[in-house]
Parts: C-alpha cells; structure tokens; sequence
C-alpha cells in the first residue's frame, strides 16, 4: 500500500513515499534490513560526532523484549503497534562523552539519525511509525536506562501491508489524505513574519 506525498516540487523518491502507516504486514523484518537502517541511522551527521544515538530493538522472534517494549506504549499506540513485526525505542545520550558536558543538540543528532533510518527503511520497502506516545518511565524501568540518557521515541516497524487484507474501516483512516505547511508558512526572510516564497 502506497500514500506518496503530493507536491509538484520534484522530491527523493525516498521522501515521497515515506510516510507513518498504522496497519503492517505480518513478514518478519528480516536481520540484514535491519542491520541497513541501524547502519544508515550511525552515518547521520552530529554534533562534535558524539553520535549520541542508541536503539533498543525487539522482534516477534525476540519476544521477551518486544514484550518489554510493548509495554511502555500508550493504550492508544499499543492497539495498532504491537502488530507491527518490529518495535523500537530511540534513546539520546544527553552529555558528550569527551567532556561529561550537557550536548543540547542530542535530540537533534537522534532526529537525523532516525530521518537517515527512514530514507534507508523506505528505500527498502518498510514503513516505519515514530511515536511519541510512551512512558518514559516504564521504558527507564524496563531496560535499566541511566539518567544520563532519554528514551525520546518509539518506532513500530514493517514492510507494506497488503490493501486487499485491511479491513475497510481501517483502511478509510489510513487513506486519509496527506498534507503539509505551504512553504510561506514556513520559510521567512527579512522578519519571522515575512514569507521568502
């Protein structure tokens, strides 16, 4: 199932076709598509290259700690997530480790190594789900994270579903169509208030 963006600016076909389905296929993610996107996500530009990324990462296969995982979503995630043959959570390491110093741009360097794991996954024919809705608590508890670190998102992960086995109510909400910010809502020049475009 595919729900490119719609734009008439030319875009990666990477970028076109990415987007955040709620219905997955049952296939296993297979380890060598993983290891693809993990190796995408650590080629991310960072801040003083401090790559301050982790990922904890838990299959079907692997069910104590997809368990695990499951259990730190929100029961509004965790109805459609828990399908979803891959479940993941993104950790930032809040300090640099050459200095001990507090690294404000952590959250920023994760979001571009997870922009790079969803071009790669994309690429690959998966979809990927990021979602905020968690416990980070539970997530802290369950795997042993110290403070010094922060679960910042979960990813559900798995290759495209076929349309004809979504039933039809929730293939309405997954059709739904896509949109975004005009660009003058968000390019500005001059003053914060006067569009470039």
């Amino acid at each position: 199932m595919d729900k490119p963006a719609v734009t008439d600016i030319p875009l990666t076909e990477s970028i076109r076709k990415r987007w955040s389905p709620k219905i997955f296929s049952e296939i296993p993610v297979s380890k060598e598509h993983l290891q693809q996107i993990l190796v995408a996500a650590s080629w991310a530009p960072s801040c003083f290259n401090a790559q301050p990324w982790s990922f904890i990462i838990g299959t079907h296969e692997n069910h104590e700690t997809f368990q695990k995982l499951s259990d730190c979503l929100t029961p509004t995630n965790s109805i459609w997530a828990v399908k979803a043959p891959v479940l993941m959570l993104a950790i930032a390491e809040l300090n640099f480790t050459h200095n001990g110093k507090k690294n404000r741009h952590a959250s920023h360097d994760l979001g571009l190594a997870l922009g790079n794991l969803l071009n790669q996954a994309t690429l690959l024919e998966l979809q990927a789900h990021l979602m905020a809705g968690f416990s980070i608590e539970v997530a802290k508890k369950n795997f042993g994270i110290p403070n010094t670190h922060d679960p910042f998102t979960m990813i559900a992960l798995g290759y495209k579903a076929d349309i004809n086995t979504i039933p039809k109510k929730l293939l309405e909400k997954e059709l739904i169509p896509r949109t975004r910010k005009p660009l003058n809502e968000l390019a500005f020049a001059g003053s914060f208030q006067e569009s470039f475009f």
